[in-house]
């Protein structure tokens, strides 16, 4: 499969350089008594900067100004947010930096509080990243599907939106690979100008010969859950045995359970998914 993804000049720009202003405190002040450590500090200015560039690439968190400061293993999280939500969120995306156990959140919350004046070019590379991360995860699921493996499709994302060019042997390909693209996460829509050219499917296409082994299935299935939007991947659990998938958790609703078994089934080698283990609403 011919790879494609979107290309934009842009200027990279992080919020803050945490671990140069760290290094510069330290040459500044390594003189006075009771300092902490040089590791130390860097290692904070490591966690400070993890942080940061998480925030950076959030799409809840970026229109916010939201500060970081860490201090061993404590991250104190400062700024105006409009949603209580957004408020949590902070605290999550710190809590799951490296090294930290405890977060300060004194985020505030107040309805009116209006976006920072976006950078175009801090912006621009923030979608550039998230586009070539829907395009690398539609890739795998044609990749690790049956019927779309060894097709030769292209694919381009920009801002959201994907566009599927190439070439299949039937309708039903096509229509399978847009709907692999639609139901990928961040994807908000899908042109499929994959062209059909029936013919000897041997000749027009080269699957892949890696052997499709439970392992590989429990991966590839877990894998495709977290890629798709309207399913909440970390809330199930997979395992194979000989070609049957066994799904466990908890699933929102009914539909949301059909949707994940769907998503399943998609996987190349999945002789049959078993959904009877996943518990249904709260």
């Amino acid at each position: 499969m011919n790879s494609n993804l979107t290309h934009r000049r842009t200027s990279i720009r992080l919020p803050k350089l945490a671990l140069a202003a760290a290094l510069s405190v330290v040459m500044a002040g390594s003189a006075f008594a009771g300092e902490r450590s040089v590791e130390q500090k860097i290692d904070d200015a490591r966690r400070e900067a993890q942080i940061e560039t998480a925030i950076v690439f959030n799409r809840h968190l970026n229109p916010f100004e939201i500060g970081v400061d860490v201090l061993g293993d404590t991250a104190t999280l400062s700024g105006t947010v409009d949603e209580p939500i957004d408020r949590e969120l902070a605290e999550r995306v710190a809590m799951n930096a490296k090294g930290i156990k405890h977060v300060s959140n004194q985020i505030k919350v107040d309805p009116n509080a209006e976006p920072k004046p976006a950078s175009h070019s801090e912006r621009s590379f923030g979608d550039a990243v998230e586009d070539a991360t829907i395009t690398a995860s539609i890739k795998s699921r044609l990749l690790w599907n049956e019927v779309t493996d060894g097709l030769d499709i292209n694919v381009d994302t920009m801002e959201g939106r994907v566009t599927l060019t190439g070439d299949a042997t039937t309708a039903e390909e096509k229509t399978l690979a847009g709907r692999l693209a639609y139901r990928t996460d961040g994807v908000h829509a899908v042109d499929n100008n994959i062209v059909v050219t029936p013919g000897d499917i041997q000749t027009q296409r080269t699957k892949s010969d890696r052997p499709v082994e439970d392992a590989w299935i429990t991966t590839k299935v877990k894998s495709s859950l977290l890629m798709s939007k309207n399913v909440d991947g970390l809330d199930f659990t997979v395992e194979t045995k000989n070609g049957v998938v066994y799904l466990g958790g908890l699933a929102s609703s009914r539909a949301e359970l059909s949707l994940a078994q769907e998503i399943a089934e998609d996987v190349r080698g999945v002789k049959r998914v078993d959904g009877s283990a996943v518990k249904v609403g709260a």
